[in-house]
């Protein structure tokens, strides 16, 4: 009888936990693979007015290998990477000192850094330039330093592109190494003291290897979509240069270029999946090493 009572009861929680996950299951295939699989399919095949498939072809990826388009993918990964770069430098002090040295101003520190996103990204867009215009505060800091003695044009540049795009991105740096390291068992960094280990082998040797699994996962929250991010890079950037969101939302808009954005995205997920195994297996050969430093 109890061990009857018992598999119900699993079977309970089983088809409970089902039953939660599954509207975001089914949210995320309707508004996100559907969607995509339709834009593949736009891609290649040739549609008649009636909505009919008329054939297949790939004329719309055939000038998509071209040295603009692919320099345009390129520009984007690069901007993804020295934003999940640059974001992870900061993040990992952050999130270190909170955890340990906040105490009970924890909460509040995570509020703070949580608190823009109660906000509109416009206002936080206008913020900025305020800080980055050539009377805005960044360059009469630097002028009233003695630093600088002419203005510097910071707006419209990668520059700006990137620091906005750090400043958006590092709370998803931020809460996954926070997470981790708030569960982190401080008896590891006692015994390593003990030991004689200096602060740096402590943290190369115990902290980080147990850390890099939410460093990783850091990472990529803030990688994959910096690679698709428009709106920063057409508010900021000032449209001198070009990246894949910008590109992709230009043709799709476009009256007759529908079908090479489709094509154009195609190919910008694909360099994306490429871009994610790449950092992947450098995170694992990282672990390897760091792992292998332990023995």
């Amino acid at each position: 009888m109890y061990a009857l009572f018992h598999r119900i009861q699993q079977r309970t929680r089983k088809e409970s936990s089902f039953a939660i996950g599954s509207p975001a299951l089914i949210w995320q295939v309707i508004f996100f693979y559907l969607p995509l699989l339709l834009t593949m399919i736009s891609s290649i095949f040739v549609l008649t007015e009636e909505g009919g498939i008329q054939g297949i072809t790939f004329k719309n990826y055939l000038p998509l290998f071209s040295a603009t388009h692919l320099f345009i993918i390129f520009s984007s990964i690069s901007l993804a990477l020295a934003t999940s770069i640059v974001s992870l430098l900061i993040a990992y002090p952050l999130a270190h000192f909170i955890a340990f040295k906040a105490g009970r101003f924890k909460t509040l520190m995570l509020f703070f850094l949580i608190v823009p996103f109660w906000t509109n990204f416009l206002l936080h867009v206008y913020a900025w330039f305020f800080v980055l215009e050539r009377e805005g505060f960044l360059n009469t800091l630097l002028k009233s330093l003695g630093l600088i003695h002419e203005p510097i044009h910071f707006l419209n540049s990668v520059f700006a592109t990137l620091i906005m795009m750090v400043y958006c991105y590092l709370p998803f740096m931020v809460l996954p190494i926070f997470s981790t390291l708030e569960r982190f068992d401080r008896r590891y960094l006692e015994v390593s003291n003990d030991l004689g280990a200096s602060w740096l082998e402590t943290f190369r040797k115990v902290m980080l290897p147990l850390t890099l699994p939410a460093v990783r996962a850091g990472f990529f929250l803030v990688f994959i979509p910096s690679f698709g991010e428009f709106i920063i890079p057409e508010l900021m950037g000032g449209d001198k240069r070009y990246f894949v969101g910008n590109v992709i939302s230009q043709y799709i808009l476009g009256n007759e270029t529908g079908g090479l954005g489709a094509a154009f995205m195609v190919l910008s997920c694909l360099s994306l999946v490429i871009a994610v195994a790449c950092i992947y297996i450098a995170f694992k050969k990282v672990s390897k090493m760091l792992l292998r430093g332990l023995k």
